[in-house]
């Protein structure tokens, strides 16, 4: 007959399948986080690339995407293996939806030839090449938010939130680069671009908030001191020539390239921290866990016995050990159960409560699409008439956001174009 232990190592294994599953998705986490900081920076080269019309970066560019071709690969690999693992059905609890994100991915990568020729034949203007990269790292980045979003451990799961919300607070810091760098290089701005790059301002700090949130002491720290005040003075300086003035200064261009791209290699080195600090994470749960494992199966292995070594003891002894021995067993498997079943719940509650930063970025997204869709916005017009909503009703966003999906089934279909 199967034992309440039998159940609780069955337990424990599932468990320990789950943390190894969540190691390799923290380390593909990384792989892309790495990816996304090398097209970054191919952006920003194209861009400025494009704004000058070959005449600056050309060189540059080579070395640059031959960096991103290898980290392209390394991601591969790791969908790959995301998807061999499902086969044998170690999927995540999330896996259709990250696999979901994967498949909109590929085809982005599939299409990076074809965009670089475009770049080399200047063939594009600059915000194009921005919104096609822009594309590409958005799915990257919703493959990680998936990541965050089907751990079901809370302190990992805390860590991908912070790590999300930092990879999508330094994504708009190099749209802001790119941006800033080709409306320098063509020596003028109006006031759509200016608000534009407002709202790429905006977007960073509200994704470093969340980041600040989710974070421990030891990173935040490290945050801190890979912003110092003469940097980010530079930097501010700059933004406001670029966008609050009017016409500006072409020669400002490298400057702004060069600035950013320091502030950017150094978001990098708290990104990696995060990473370094998944991971040892991951490997310090998964050794926890397997050592409570083996806890249990000593118990197993240790108590089975006594019971076979009872059938020949006299009457007297069977009639006491049994009673003294089951007793025992009843007293152990219960206090585990009772350790375990708390240590779930804990879990599950924390979980809740890391889980709901993520639960509102899927509820303001879902009504910015609705905007969209109605309204026939675009995503930065629908965001900012939340945002603006949001300020005027002195209510916070994902508030605003909630009434106006709860409001969707009174909303007009969208027309639509007729077909010949």
């Amino acid at each position: 007959m199967t034992s309440g232990l039998n159940f609780l190592i069955a337990a424990r294994r599932c468990e320990i399948d789950e943390l190894d599953q969540l190691a390799r998705t923290s380390e593909l986490v990384g792989v892309i986080g790495r990816l996304v900081h090398a097209l970054q920076r191919e952006r920003g080269m194209s861009n400025i690339f494009l704004a000058t019309r070959g005449s600056r970066f050309a060189e540059q560019r080579g070395p640059q995407i031959a960096e991103c071709l290898a980290l392209e690969q390394a991601v591969r690999a790791g969908f790959d293996q995301l998807e061999t693992d499902s086969h044998g059905g170690a999927g995540a609890g999330n896996g259709a939806r990250l696999f979901s994100r994967i498949a909109f991915v590929l085809p982005g990568l599939d299409a990076l030839p074809a965009l670089r020729k475009r770049v080399d034949a200047l063939a594009l203007k600059p915000a194009q090449a921005v919104a096609a990269f822009a594309k590409l790292v958005s799915g990257l980045l919703s493959v990680v938010f998936e990541a965050a979003d089907g751990a079901n451990d809370p302190e990992i799961s805390r860590l991908l939130v912070a790590m999300f919300n930092f990879m999508q607070g330094k994504e708009f810091a190099g749209q802001e680069r790119a941006f800033g760098a080709a409306a320098l290089a063509l020596g003028s701005s109006d006031d759509a671009q200016r608000l534009h790059w407002l709202h790429l301002i905006e977007s960073q700090e509200r994704c470093f908030q969340v980041f600040t949130e989710f974070s421990g002491d030891a990173v935040l720290a490290l945050w801190r001191d890979s912003q110092p005040d003469a940097l980010l003075a530079e930097l501010e300086r700059m933004r406001r020539r670029g966008a609050t003035s009017g016409p500006t200064d072409a020669a400002l261009s490298q400057a702004w390239f060069d600035c950013c791209t320091r502030r950017i290699d150094a978001m990098k080195t708290v990104e990696d921290r995060l990473a370094a600090d998944l991971r040892a994470l991951c490997e310090r749960k998964t050794a926890q866990a397997r050592s409570e494992l083996q806890d249990y199966q000593r118990l197993l292995d240790t108590l089975v016995p006594q019971v076979g070594a009872l059938f020949f003891d006299d009457a007297d002894a069977q009639a006491a050990a049994p009673a003294q021995f089951g007793r025992h067993l009843e007293r152990s498997v219960l206090d585990m159960v009772h350790e375990q079943s708390h240590r779930l719940q804990a879990m599950s509650d924390e979980l809740e409560t890391v889980r709901a930063s993520l639960n509102e970025r899927k509820i303001v997204e879902r009504a910015k699409g609705l905007l969209m869709a109605h309204r026939r916005l675009s995503e930065e017009e629908a965001h900012k008439m939340l945002r603006q909503t949001a300020m005027n009703q002195n209510r916070r966003l994902v508030d605003v956001a909630e009434s106006m999906l709860a409001m969707a089934d009174y909303l007009p279909m969208p027309e639509r174009t007729p077909t010949r």
